[in-house]
């Protein structure tokens, strides 16, 4: 509780006003905390849904199968190629996880993908990024069969989220939209400021609030007065990967603010693009890091994958 004094030398009924302005200026602030959008909860009921589909497609002989592709050692990679196989585990899909040398040719990473497209037992395709530098990852998605890109990274993809004819959406932007829908956040009509340009995130999670009805404005980190654009959104998406980029004066009151980002500070600890602690006593609505978009990531991985074997 903030400590406060009431003059005694003011009267009864003048110290009762001002002790009820106290109280009702701090039952305000309570009030205005942000409701936080659980992603870590959302992905968990999600995940239970995914048990019962899967348990339906075995039903019909359909076991769902992801296929991995792991090129090299980098430790980041290997904890997601880990992360992945378990929550595919965890709702029945039979996961094969391909671990190949960091020398490995493209050409023999194109062998194998190719194989994996002629493979019936495996329904999505997934190579963890980043490739070794001597290996052109363009070429790589590209090869994936497009009816296995669960990923969303195919031209082919890309195009049908464009013209608003998706099978697959990418697995981050996906997740954003899961979580706004989980929590009945309205989209339509509304502006929304997505802060980033990339392939992964950015331009798919823009396209796809556009394709539900929102006033879309993309920006970047390097956008000038990017204060000027935020303080007009009622939703904030931001995916860049600078820490606490998003600060309190750049978003309005009851803002939905969606962090993307995900970055280690020199102390170890994780922080997002937003700067959270303050951030949420100013926004409707807001997803920590970690326990946001983060644990959605891989769900909408197993959704793609489940809608893949679902479509035989």
């Amino acid at each position: 509780m903030v400590p406060c004094t009431i003059r005694p030398s003011l009267k009864l009924s003048e110290r009762v006003r001002v002790k009820d302005a106290l109280i009702f200026s701090l039952s305000t602030k309570v009030a205005m905390a942000a409701k936080i959008i659980d992603g870590k909860h959302v992905s968990q009921v999600l995940r239970e849904e995914m048990k019962k589909r899967t348990q339906n497609l075995l039903q019909k002989n359909i076991h769902p199968g992801l296929a991995v592709i792991l090129v090299g050692e980098d430790p980041a990679s290997q904890v997601y190629v880990r992360n992945k196989a378990k929550a595919c585990e965890d709702i029945g899909v039979h996961s094969r996880v391909i671990r190949l040398a960091g020398d490995t040719s493209e050409a023999d990473l194109l062998e194998q993908i190719e194989s994996l497209n002629q493979d019936p037992s495996i329904h999505g395709i997934l190579v963890q990024l980043p490739l070794p530098a001597h290996i052109d990852s363009g070429k790589v998605l590209e090869t994936i069969s497009p009816s296995k890109d669960v990923d969303g990274f195919h031209r082919e993809s890309v195009g049908a989220l464009v013209t608003g004819h998706a099978v697959f959406y990418p697995c981050t932007p996906h997740g954003v939209i899961k979580l706004l829908e989980f929590y009945k956040l309205p989209v339509e009509g509304l502006h929304a400021v997505v802060i980033g340009r990339s392939n992964i995130v950015g331009k798919p999670v823009a396209l796809m609030l556009l394709e539900r009805g929102a006033t879309v404005t993309i920006c970047t980190s390097r956008t000038k007065d990017l204060k000027s654009f935020t303080r007009q959104a009622d939703i904030v998406v931001v995916a860049v990967g600078k820490p606490h980029l998003l600060t309190t004066d750049m978003v309005k009151s009851g803002a939905v603010v969606v962090d993307v980002g995900i970055n280690r500070l020199d102390s170890g600890k994780l922080v997002g693009d937003v700067d959270y602690e303050n951030v949420s006593e100013v926004a409707g609505s807001i997803t920590p890091v970690p326990g946001g978009v983060g644990p959605m990531t891989i769900t909408m991985l197993l959704e793609n994958t489940l809608k893949a074997a679902e479509a035989l």
